[in-house]
């Protein structure tokens, strides 16, 4: 967290504009549209990334669908996850996101202007809700990052249990799930350091409706489970195999890993 307070102390002025900004926008929905809220939204992710002294590496992005709506799994490490996501998906997207955590200055900002969904943790009903909610707004074209571990706990680059009711509201809205890969995620603000760090968001391969129909939820969270994982071992033989770039201050993982 020391990244974290250290933005925050050298950036007050900045973060109270982004976060009268927010609030402006979010209260005038009727002159700005969900493109023009992703926008700002990028901003405050990008100057994050520069004040925190943060880069993120994106590979794949190709593979997103270009049409339709459709739901991102990822694996979870920390805080920055969902904004290291939102910035590498260029095109206007929503999260959901647990609904105590989120209220975490600049990030309670962002979760308003995609109007994200809070799930509260201890209300099953609220939870239902929400999500059916967002399952007929996949239907209706819209986008999601979901984190199926549920939370994250120092957790790395390790995968946890993936929860078999995060792939409810795909069967639902029979959407198009595109898994994602996140590596590093968790450097920016788990540790007591200010120093230069890289982060990277990898989109696999999209995982049509037809290929899951028929699969139980379990069944779906290890196919997707699986499929990260695979990613995740891939990058870390990578690093491995080719080491440190002292001139970017990176692992040589940026490149393409098929």
């Amino acid at each position: 967290m020391f990244r974290f307070y250290t933005l925050v102390t050298i950036s007050i002025p900045l973060i109270l504009y982004y976060v009268l900004l927010a609030d402006y926008y979010y209260n005038h929905e009727d002159r700005y549209d969900e493109d023009a809220c992703y926008k700002l939204v990028l901003r405050i992710i990008n100057s994050v990334k520069k004040l925190g002294r943060i880069r993120t590496v994106v590979l794949d992005d190709d593979k997103l669908p270009k049409e339709g709506g459709y739901i991102m799994y990822s694996n979870h490490q920390g805080k920055f996850d969902a904004l290291g996501i939102m910035e590498a998906h260029k095109t206007p997207c929503s999260v959901v996101a647990d609904a105590e955590r989120s209220k975490m200055l600049l990030f309670n900002q962002v979760i308003k202007l995609v109007r994200g969904k809070r799930l509260e943790r201890h209300n099953l009903k609220q939870q239902v809700a929400e999500l059916d909610k967002l399952t007929e707004e996949v239907k209706n074209g819209r986008r999601y990052i979901y984190f199926p571990e549920g939370g994250y706990d120092h957790n790395g680059n390790k995968l946890q249990e993936f929860r078999a009711g995060a792939f409810k509201c795909a069967v639902k809205a029979k959407a198009t799930i595109v898994p994602v890969a996140i590596y590093d995620s968790h450097l920016p603000f788990d540790f007591n350091s200010y120093r230069k760090v890289t982060t990277q968001v990898c989109f696999l391969d999209p995982i049509y409706y037809d290929e899951y129909a028929g699969k139980t939820t379990r069944e779906i969270g290890e196919m997707i489970k699986g499929r990260i994982e695979e990613k995740l071992v891939l990058l870390e033989e990578n690093r491995a195999k080719n080491g440190y770039n002292k001139k970017f201050k990176i692992y040589r993982t940026a490149q393409k890993t098929g």
